[in-house]
């Protein structure tokens, strides 16, 4: 897969089909890799993956960082690619960043589909998301404990090389560290703007894992009946990475979507 960097520092590879490209947007502390699984079964269509700002290769220098950024970040890119019209993918984090997207830019959305999204999180739910900032703040791992809620016990005890490159990729040290602690501390707070999500025209599909503990079914269900043009989808036993875990069933939904 070719990647490259854009002239600010975006760290992105472009397979061009001829069609519309399928964007996908990865989580906190994750990079463009946790699409492997949807660039291989989407070969047919164009994909444009990248790493978000201070993640993976693309780096990131300012004390804070909002939802803003990001949608600019991704903006940025398209110009550079001249890309007009996109299918957009989030996943978490992705997910957040896809809707601030498409609240400002619908015109350049053909389609929007959101995986594993926190949305109207309760008081317990919201301080348990803020305990695990604190923790990563002291620079105590979190990796083994994300992993958990992520996978199945079953998948990783079957998937040993899934467990070791996404420990690899969890810690963090230096200004990686930062720089994910910039991103967590985003997604620990985020209050969502039901207003805006309201005002979302664009043809949405919702989807998450039945057994997410972080994303659930009722989120994502509350999540889709704001939207004025959307649909949810559950993704039996599959945990928050259910993109990976349960990669089949998510890509076939995403292809019916995106191809009807």
């Amino acid at each position: 897969m070719p990647h490259n960097f854009d002239p600010n520092q975006n760290y992105h590879s472009f397979i061009d089909n001829k069609t519309e490209p399928l964007v996908f947007v990865h989580g906190v502390g994750l990079d463009q890799k946790m699409w492997d699984s949807q660039v291989n079964s989407l070969s047919d269509h164009s994909i444009i993956t990248y790493d978000l700002l201070g993640h993976g290769k693309t780096p990131y220098n300012k004390e804070e960082i909002t939802l803003n950024d990001f949608s600019d970040q991704l903006d940025c890119l398209l110009k550079f690619l001249k890309i007009d019209k996109i299918n957009l993918v989030g996943f978490s984090l992705g997910s957040l960043i896809a809707l601030d997207f498409a609240s400002k830019f619908q015109d350049k959305l053909k389609s929007l589909t959101l995986i594993g999204t926190a949305y109207k999180r309760t008081k317990e739910q919201r301080a348990l998301v803020i305990e695990r900032f604190e923790q990563a703040k002291l620079n105590k791992p979190i990796s083994r404990q994300a992993l958990k809620r992520w996978f199945t016990d079953q998948y990783l005890n079957d998937h040993p090389e899934i467990y070791n490159q996404f420990i690899k990729v969890l810690t963090k040290e230096g200004e990686d560290h930062l720089n994910f602690l910039k991103a967590y501390k985003l997604f620990a707070y985020h209050q969502d703007d039901i207003h805006m999500i309201k005002n979302i025209k664009t043809k949405t599909l919702v989807m998450t894992g039945s057994d997410d503990l972080g994303s659930t079914v009722e989120m994502s269900k509350s999540l889709s009946n704001d939207l004025i043009n959307s649909s949810f989808t559950e993704i039996n036993n599959g945990k928050h990475l259910c993109s990976i875990e349960c990669a089949d069933d998510v890509n076939i939904n995403l292809k019916n979507f995106i191809n009807n």
